[in-house]
């Protein structure tokens, strides 16, 4: 790939997004990493920053008859993101947005209370608080959880990620006080092709990168 690294995986790409974010002087309190993938990177990020460690969490919303072809996402506290373009093309309705919407934020909060376990949501109030996921191509999840965190008392929003194609980063720019991605490739066929590793994480393994934090 010209002009564009690999990132050896993602503990080396978070390493890279603290440092950073760091010399971009963005005085960051907390970094939120979307589970699965982004908590690798988030471990790395926070400890770089020497900063706490939490999760946001977002749950695509599939076409019909397509599951992993994502017409939107919504977050667990229900904020939606609606891909109108996705949703129209696939000949989807609003009686079935409603319906996966409905049911995909209840995934996602189940998600989240299982990953956090016993301990409570984050208080954001007046904090920076940093997205942090290991890549962008639709952002569809990202964007539904920085729809989340406008609702929020976080004082600065900052979406961190490695890599994602530039109209993509373009667009999140709206949704998010920053945004850093540290490689905008014009040829963007998907994440894992800017990684050498590039392996599935599983919940276990995304749960002790969020356990060492506490």
């Amino acid at each position: 790939m010209p002009n564009t690294s690999r990132f050896k995986d993602r503990t080396e790409a978070g390493e890279q997004l603290g440092k950073a974010l760091r010399e971009r002087e963005v005085d960051v309190d907390m970094v939120l990493a979307i589970p699965r993938g982004g908590l690798p990177l988030g471990r790395a990020v926070a400890d770089v920053l020497d900063v706490p460690l939490d999760i946001v969490v977002a749950s695509k919303i599939g076409a019909p008859g397509n599951p992993e072809y994502a017409i939107g996402a919504v977050a667990s506290d229900g904020s939606v993101w609606r891909n109108e373009s996705a949703f129209r093309g696939t000949g989807s309705d609003e009686e079935y947005f409603q319906q996966e919407k409905e049911k995909e934020a209840e995934n996602a909060r189940r998600k989240a209370d299982h990953y956090r376990g016993e301990r409570s949501e984050p208080d954001l109030a007046g904090k920076t608080v940093a997205v942090v996921d290991d890549g962008v191509a639709t952002g569809s999840t990202v964007r539904a959880c920085l729809e989340m965190l406008r609702k929020t008392d976080a004082d600065r929003v900052v979406l961190a990620v490695p890599v994602g194609p530039p109209d993509t980063v373009r667009e999140l720019r709206e949704l998010a006080d920053e945004v850093i991605c540290l490689e905008t490739p014009s040829s963007f066929r998907g994440v894992g092709q800017f990684y050498e590793r590039f392996d599935q994480v599983s919940d276990e393994e995304a749960m002790a990168y969020l356990e060492s934090s506490s």
